[in-house]
């Protein structure tokens, strides 16, 4: 079989991915890229699953990737989605101390923020009532510059935008192997084979698979936690105007059910965690049996169990009791009844593990000879996306 021939092979169709190949050939005109996706089309499992939501870089730790990127990254997109007329709305975003065990974490939430150069202000709670009538606290921090939108509707145009571009999309085309060769890199494929000077692989739920066919892993592997959703029956939207979250259990790395209004005018609650029993594993029937028997291999997993089996037990029994998840978001808005909510769409989310067994904080990449990896790239990636694809590029035109 003949190989076709690109300066650039993109791995992966999801907001990341996508972004990175139109910000290479938005800086290198003339040059031949492709990208390749295992889907029929862009941003089904991480992108098109998510929230939606344009992050403010407020929870990140000061001078991280995460915290950099958001800031910057959420500027970008703003712009990106105004030039190219896509619905958002910088709604704010309300973080509840519910309870006075909660307010020196919130407070300590609002030093971070001045840290990371995010606009944050502490109120009482009448001011956080006339921003949601609705919502039960006591205290909370306004962000105003928290916004929504739809990661799906951003993807749409930044495909079109590598097409228009001259760039090639390979939809339903999974990565098999991968061949680093003197001065060129092979990829083998489920439809074809194609050679280019680089690789980029930005394949999200699958990136560890393939940074190993590279010998580029080091040691790090992703370990899917599912993210489950409801959302609020028509009649009862008016709850929540905009994005309301608890404050942040240090004890646990996920930041706790929340509300999110939706570009579309929906409002979702959620997620939970829930360790996935597959990649795509969106729902509890979903199993992959390698996957099961890599969870049980994995001492690090046997570890972070260990240390956060209260908060995990929470989780699981949220995602198996709708009553215990209804529990949860009453403490944020009482009004919310368990018949106001219907099930959701779940995500997945691609948490890389290091090979000491611990989670991945911050974003991650990794190169070699002839290819980059975005190893962990959870929340904010979809808000930092132009920002980490600016960084892809730099890592490219350094060589």
């Amino acid at each position: 079989m003949n190989a076709q021939r690109f300066d650039v092979v993109v791995i992966g169709g999801g907001i990341l991915g996508l972004a990175t190949g139109y910000k290479y050939l938005l800086s290198h005109r003339g040059k031949s890229l492709a990208l390749l996706e295992r889907e029929p089309g862009p941003g089904h499992h991480q992108t098109g699953r998510n929230s939606g939501v344009l992050h403010s870089g407020i929870y990140y730790a000061p001078g991280s990737l995460k915290a950099d990127m958001a800031v910057s990254g959420r500027s970008d997109m703003v712009e990106f989605c105004r030039a190219n007329g896509i619905k958002y709305d910088l709604c704010g975003k309300l973080i509840v101390a519910t309870q006075k065990a909660e307010l020196e974490r919130l407070r300590s939430l609002a030093d971070r923020a001045e840290q990371n150069n995010v606009r944050a202000e502490l109120i009482g709670r009448d001011a956080l009532q006339e921003i949601e009538p609705y919502c039960d606290g006591i205290e909370a921090i306004y962000v105003p510059d928290t916004g929504i939108v739809s990661y799906s509707k951003v993807c749409e145009v930044l495909a079109k935008n590598i097409l228009d571009a001259g760039g090639e999309i390979f939809y339903g085309t999974s990565v098999e192997g991968f061949n680093e060769l003197a001065n060129e890199v092979r990829v083998v494929s489920s439809t074809r084979e194609f050679t280019a000077n680089l690789v980029i692989n930005c394949a999200g739920l699958r990136s560890d698979k393939v940074a190993k066919l590279a010998n580029a892993d080091d040691g790090n592997k992703i370990v899917p936690f599912r993210g489950e959703y409801y959302e609020l029956i028509k009649n009862r939207q008016h709850l929540v105007n905009g994005l309301i979250y608890p404050v942040p259990d240090p004890s646990f790395p996920f930041l706790g059910v929340h509300l999110t209004k939706m570009i579309d005018g929906s409002v979702h609650a959620g997620p939970n965690a829930v360790l996935a029993l597959s990649r795509e594993g969106y729902r509890w029937r979903d199993i992959n049996r390698k996957q099961v028997r890599e969870h049980i291999s994995n001492r690090g997993l046997w570890e972070l169990a260990r240390k956060y089996w209260k908060t995990g037990a929470g989780e699981v029994w949220r995602s198996v009791s709708k009553n215990a998840f209804v529990s949860a978001l009453q403490r944020l808005v009482p009004e919310i009844k368990t018949a106001d909510l219907e099930k959701s769409p779940a995500g997945v989310r691609a948490q890389a593990m290091d090979s000491t067994g611990a989670l991945v904080d911050d974003f991650l990449i990794t190169e070699t000879r002839t290819s980059i990896h975005v190893l962990n790239a959870p929340s904010p990636a979809a808000t930092a996306s132009l920002r980490i694809a600016d960084e892809i590029v730099k890592k490219i035109d350094e060589r």
